[in-house]
């Protein structure tokens, strides 16, 4: 690793200590520097703003749902397959998104009054609705999904992880809030799926 790339690493590691530490508002560029044995210069170098850095941690933690996600959808043999895995790793996702949210929350507050860096923050909300709507598409193509409207079921999913998220970091004792994720998922998915008589008439697969 390159010398440049190695210092941009280290800013990204101590950012990410430090926000994890003290929260978005209070972690200033200063003490990232510090905590990264960097310049104020070497910091503006690599990132414009603490803004411009913070969206490129979320892209990185992000980046790891998606493969993830990618992992899935390649290893599953039909749509409510696929959905019946990721209810399998909810509480994961959960428990992950949950621990980062409280920084998340000061984040958004103040990307909102920036429409740049607003659009690059749900952008990511907006490329798992397309996920999720080319999956449920997918779904009704191969017979597995009833025709529905894909892109409200694919804003429901979302608005069901986030939703997740946020009482569980509001009231974590009230619930088991992986297992609600959970079992969420499969209730949705329940009501999405063809019965299995009709799934084998629209697909041709043989009757059993």
């Amino acid at each position: 690793m390159a010398r440049g790339e190695q210092t941009r690493e280290r800013i990204l590691e101590a950012a990410e200590a430090c926000f994890a530490r003290n929260g978005y508002d209070a972690t200033g560029v200063a003490e990232i520097c510090q905590q990264a044995g960097v310049t104020k210069g070497a910091f503006y170098h690599h990132f414009p703003s603490k803004q411009t850095l913070f969206l490129e941690l979320l892209e990185r933690w992000l980046a790891v749902l998606d493969e993830q996600l990618a992992a899935l959808r390649a290893e599953a043999e039909n749509v409510p397959e696929t959905f019946s895995m990721m209810a399998g790793m909810a509480r994961h996702i959960l428990e992950e998104g949950r621990g980062r949210l409280p920084m998340f929350l000061e984040f958004w507050r103040q990307a909102a009054r920036d429409p740049a860096v607003w659009r690059r923050t749900i952008a990511p909300y907006r490329r798992y609705r397309a996920f999720f709507t080319g999956l449920i598409e997918s779904g009704i193509a191969e017979g597995t999904l009833r025709s529905i409207d894909p892109e409200a079921v694919a804003g429901v999913l979302v608005s069901l992880a986030v939703g997740l998220m946020m009482q569980g970091l509001m009231d974590p004792e009230e619930a088991d809030w992986g297992e609600v994720a959970e079992e969420g998922v499969r209730l949705l998915l329940s009501s999405l799926m063809v019965e299995d008589k009709n799934r084998r008439e629209n697909t041709g697969a043989p009757k059993r």
